[in-house]
């Protein structure tokens, strides 16, 4: 009888269901196109003309944009449904990638990024709440670690394939090439089976215009600071190692990616049964040695092995802090909680591209990764602060 019930368990428990393969295939190919743009888009703009505050202001405006649409997007998943969020992010994603082949100025590059934030904050908000719907609930940190894999395969091979793109040909043939694997990805979600919007009763009483998910804020918090780090990776580190004659950077992102994708196989089991005490601050710590790693950067070894922590770590605290932000949501506020999860996001690398933009133009591209350092070293503090709060309010 017990062997009956745990296989019944285990049908039950299923994660890797087609539809979870389809959004999986349709996360890599969306992820693709933007990674491959993440290192390239700071040459572009200094081909234009462009100076550092200016890369500052284009990585920050494209994240602001997601993130202002990112509580639209959120609403609209519990009530238009989650087809029409995904396949229109993943419409205007395309045709403002494809855009950018045509560009010769940087009010336009600066206009069309806008217009990509919006696909952008969208179509990810989607997808995580897509996935989210396809994963047992039981399994939620695993399944997201493996949903998550889909985004790190991209990380693996965009970045250095989009550097190495950029060196054999022209922009304009680069830029359709990614809006054409963004266009994969429309194709694909188009054949998905999406969850129906659940007429809650509850939906009553939810604020119309409100813009975050309270219970999934303090996951987002931690976020914020976390990825402050990404903006000064994503928008300044392939000019930084320019700057020091230091070679490898398409290595760099190869490595990030493949010890993040590592930190995948083991950090959601780890969330599922322990919590997210046992992922969080360990991975922080990985991720403020990294930091410093950068800051110091004598060599090609030390730009490698800061890829490697710097990968360990962000791999085991975003998919944690992505759990948690949905396991204490209620179920007809899933999409909000992840748009609330994705807007810190947002905001996080937004800020700091923008800041660090600043700090780079007076100082110099070393201080961005010791600010960075100090953000992680706020967020382990203040997860220590709300984790001796709660073991108070329960005592």
């Amino acid at each position: 009888m017990m062997s009956v019930q745990q296989n019944n368990s285990v049908k039950h428990e299923k994660i890797w269901t087609r539809d979870f393969i389809m959004i999986c295939v349709a996360n890599f190919f969306i992820f693709l196109g933007f990674q491959m743009t993440l290192p390239t888009l700071p040459i572009f703009v200094k081909e234009l003309g462009g100076s550092d505050q200016i890369i500052g202001l284009i990585v920050g405006i494209f994240t602001f944009s997601a993130l202002i649409f990112r509580p639209y997007a959120g609403h609209s998943l519990e009530t238009k449904g989650r087809r029409f969020v995904y396949m229109l992010g993943l419409s205007i994603f395309v045709i403002s990638v494809g855009s950018y082949a045509f560009i010769t100025t940087i009010g336009f590059l600066f206009v069309m990024r806008m217009v990509q934030g919006v696909g952008w904050g969208l179509s990810t908000t989607a997808t995580g709440t897509i996935a989210t719907d396809l994963i047992p609930p039981k399994r939620r940190g695993e399944g997201m670690g493996y949903f998550g894999l889909s985004g790190n395969l991209a990380l693996a091979f965009g970045p250095s394939l989009g550097l190495y793109l950029v060196g054999v040909i022209s922009f304009k043939a680069f830029f359709l090439i990614c809006a054409a694997s963004g266009l994969v990805a429309f194709l694909l979600a188009a054949n998905i089976r999406y969850k129906k919007v659940e007429q809650s009763e509850h939906k009553s009483v939810t604020v119309k215009f409100d813009i975050f998910e309270k219970t999934a804020l303090q996951p987002a918090i931690l976020l914020f600071f976390i990825t402050v780090t990404f903006g000064g990776i994503a928008s300044f580190l392939p000019l930084y190692a320019a700057e020091k004659q230091i070679t490898g950077i398409e290595s760099y992102f190869l490595v990030y990616a493949l010890f993040l994708l590592l930190s995948r196989t083991f950090a959601g089991r780890i969330y599922d049964m322990k919590g997210h005490l046992y992922v969080f601050l360990p991975g922080a710590l990985m991720i403020f040695i990294a930091m410093l790693l950068l800051a110091w950067l004598p060599n090609t070894f030390i730009l490698l092995l800061g890829a490697a922590f710097y990968g360990l770590g962000f791999g085991s605290v975003q998919p944690a802090l992505q759990a948690w932000a949905v396991d204490k949501a209620p179920s007809n506020r899933k999409g909000m909680a992840n748009a609330t999860f994705f807007s810190s996001f947002d905001l996080g690398v937004g800020l700091g591209a923008i800041v660090f933009g600043q700090l780079a133009f007076v100082f110099d591209y070393g201080i961005i990764y010791i600010t960075s350092a100090v953000s992680v070293l706020i967020s382990m503090l203040l997860y220590i602060y709300l984790l001796l709060q709660t073991k108070r309010k329960a005592s």
